[in-house]
């Protein structure tokens, strides 16, 4: 049997934690940021988790 291949967007955009958490980045960081307080862009920096609706693909999409 060939081997399942991992999505390659899905490995870009989102990362596994050790106990098994989906983390992801935030949007609104890229661009346009003169215009938003140091406060806000450095919030932005941040990785949060992934919502539970979507937890179930991401993983799947991932091979895990």
């Amino acid at each position: 049997m060939p081997k399942n291949k991992t999505h390659s967007g899905t490995k870009k955009r989102f990362r596994l934690t050790g106990s098994g958490k989906v983390m992801r980045e935030q949007a609104n960081r890229r661009h346009l940021l003169e215009g938003k307080p140091s406060k806000r862009t450095r919030a932005l920096a941040l990785d949060v988790e992934t919502s539970s609706a979507d937890v179930k693909k991401v993983k799947r999409l991932l091979g895990k």
